[in-house]
This record gives C-alpha cells, sequence and structure tokens, in this order.
C-alpha cells in the first residue's frame, strides 16, 4: 500500500546472496541418513559440521529448510540436499530456537505481536487428538516462558505441511482486534503453489461453497443453499506455465480450512504433493515430500496504532 510502513521478512532472501552447494541424490546413496550425507568429504566433511549445520538451519532437503529433527532422515534418489555456507565475516551463531534442532525463524517481533516463517511438517498449534506434540505456539511458548513472559495467543492458522506465515498475539486485546481483522477479510494473505497441470486461464476467482466433514476430517463441496455451507473465495494468477505444473500466487478473500488446496483439486489442479485432496485427473505422478503451498505474504493492521504492517518470507 503507497506510503505504508513495510517491514520485510529478510532471511530467505539474505540467503539468496549466500553462497550454497547443492547435491541431488544418486542411486549409491539412496537409503543414507541425512547427517551421513552431509558428513562426506567434499560437503561438511565431518559429522560434527554437518550436525553444526543442521542445528543452524544451514540445510534445506527439496526446497525445504530443515532442523536437527530430521538428522536420520533416509534419503531417497533425486533428493536435492543444499548447504548454506557463511558469507565472510557472518556472524557464526545458530538461529533464535524455542527447544534444540527447533528453529523458531521470527520475522517481526513487538510488544503486542510475534510474526513467524513456519516450516513445513510443523503444526501451528498442537491438535487434541494428537496430545502436546511439536508445534509453532508450543516453541513460542516455551520461548516467552524462558523471558518471563505470558503465553502467546492464537490468531490464525496454516496446515501442518503449508509453510509460510503466521502471526500470534501476545496478549487477549490484541488477539481481539487481529481476529476481528481476520473476521472481516481486512488483512492480505497471498500464497505460492504449485498445482498439477496447466491452469487456464493464467488469471481469475475461485468460488465454493464448502462444508467440513469433522469424521473425514476434509472439506467437501455443498450446493449454495446448504446451511452447514460457507463461501470460500479466492483470487489466483499463473506466475509460470511448465509442461506438467504450474506456479501460482493465490490471495485469499476468505480463509476456509484448507481452502486452496481443496478448490485446486476441484478444478482438477491438485498442488504437487497433495495428499488428501487429490484424485486420478490425468496428470503425470509428481513425487513431493509434502504439498506444495507457502504462505509467502501477510499484510494488517497494527492493532494498537493501526499501522499497515507488511511482511513477506520468500
Amino acid at each position: 500500500m503507497a506510503g505504508s510502513p513495510t517491514i520485510l521478512g529478510v532471511r530467505g532472501t539474505l540467503l539468496l546472496f549466500m553462497k550454497a552447494q547443492t547435491w541431488t541424490v544418486g542411486v549409491d546413496e539412496a537409503g543414507l541418513r541425512l547427517d551421513k550425507f552431509l558428513a562426506a568429504g567434499g560437503r561438511a566433511g565431518s559429522r560434527l559440521r554437518a550436525v553444526a549445520a543442521l542445528e543452524r538451519g544451514k540445510v534445506s532437503l527439496n526446497a525445504t529448510f530443515v532442523g536437527l529433527e530430521a538428522a536420520a532422515r533416509r534419503l531417497a534418489v533425486n533428493d536435492v540436499v543444499s548447504l548454506w555456507l557463511d558469507r565472510p565475516g557472518t556472524a557464526r551463531k545458530p538461529p533464535r530456537t524455542g527447544r534444540p534442532g527447533g528453529p523458531l525463524d521470527v520475522v517481526y517481533e513487538d510488544d503486542v505481536l510475534v510474526v513467524v516463517n513456519k516450516p513445513a511438517g510443523l503444526l501451528t498449534v498442537p491438535l487434541e487428538r494428537r496430545g502436546s506434540g511439536a508445534s509453532v505456539y508450543a516453541l513460542i511458548a516455551e520461548r516467552f516462558r524462558a523471558l518471563g513472559k505470558r503465553r502467546p495467543f492464537v490468531v490464525h492458522r496454516i496446515d501442518e505441511d503449508t509453510s509460510g506465515l503466521v502471526v500470534f498475539a501476545k496478549d487477549a486485546e490484541a488477539r481481539r482486534a487481529l481476529q476481528a481483522q481476520f473476521k472481516s477479510r481486512a488483512p492480505e494473505r497471498v500464497y505460492q503453489a504449485i498445482v498439477r497441470g496447466q491452469v487456464r486461464p493464467d488469471a481469475g476467482t475461485w468460488r465454493d461453497h464448502l462444508v467440513w466433514d469433522e469424521k473425514a476430517l476434509i472439506q467437501k463441496p455443498t450446493h449454495r443453499n446448504d446451511s452447514r455451507g460457507k463461501e470460500a473465495v479466492c483470487d489466483y494468477r499463473v506466475l509460470e506455465i511448465f509442461e506438467a505444473a504450474s506456479f501460482m500466487e493465490v490471495r485469499l478473500r476468505t480463509g476456509r480450512r484448507n481452502q486452496i488446496r481443496v478448490q485446486a483439486q476441484l478444478r482438477g489442479h491438485p498442488l504437487v504433493g497433495e495428499k488428501r485432496y487429490v484424485t486420478d485427473a490425468g496428470h503425470p505422478p509428481m513425487p513431493f515430500g509434502r504439498q506444495a503451498l507457502h504462505a509467502s505474504r501477510l499484510e494488517f493492521d497494527h492493532p494498537r496504532d493501526g499501522r499497515r504492517l507488511r511482511f513477506e518470507a520468500p
């Protein structure tokens, strides 16, 4: 928004300017643990250096940054592993963490809110059916306790295997103000996605009515007169077309659970890596570790002073 303060999350951008080494796993290396793969000569060079790189958030696997919890992961043929090296003069210290092996990428924080770039594979908040599993909420809460602060307050969520920006409040008043914005659809929420097939036309609006199936734990399409249904609307534009996939930007108008995932599937273009909302639409298989969906931009008004804040996570 012209004339408004802009705050950008720069961790991902800085990494683009740092030297990286990248390897594709071959047949002879398939089945190796990630830490053992990194420890080889010509890579990290030792198991100790490999573990340190994982601890410091300097390793990505198939374009997703991973931490120490991924050390024992077995690699498959064609997995892509990258190791980021320090630039000269760069401080050699680990990112802020809430627990060992659990990097917490804090994009912005002040007295009333905190914005985090969530990695794929981590819950936003714990699920009751899973007990007290790892989540962004738990990491922030642990970090707050160490600083003598109160627990965080949940404002909104993104799916476990979706990466990107999510905001938490530090007090109940800030949460109410932020949730009121989300309810009125005021925040700008932009995602990047890779879907199967070539999307045509290259820009438009998806509009559906969805109902949440409590038993199957999925969204299902329904007719507009169904009293249980809720409207789901998003705008999209195709950024790049490939032979068997499309790279898209999707702007949410509504924020239904799994919305982009189910709306893409309803049009015959399920997300690459999608496991829940997927049908045989005649596309070639595209094995990927998680659904290719990233919350790349988040914009809203500050709950205290009304400043327009804009965050980006490349």
